[in-house]
């Protein structure tokens, strides 16, 4: 199971996050994905740029990046 989370680009892949926005869990069948869609676009809004693997399931929930 995956977090999608919200972090600076300068802290460490691990370390600090700012917020967390949704669970991905590929091990069901079929994978199942919880996102908070209306605070994710609140932060695509300010600037944030999702990694391609959270782009891709962004635009399978119809969120435009």
């Amino acid at each position: 199971m995956y977090r999608v989370v919200v972090a600076d680009s300068e802290c460490p892949r691990d370390g600090k996050f700012l917020e967390i926005l949704g669970n991905y869990d590929p091990n069901q069948n079929p994978a199942t994905v919880t996102l908070k869609e209306e605070r994710i676009r609140q932060w695509l809004a300010k600037g944030a740029k999702p990694t391609l693997t959270v782009s891709q399931l962004l635009e399978k929930r119809g969120i435009r990046v």
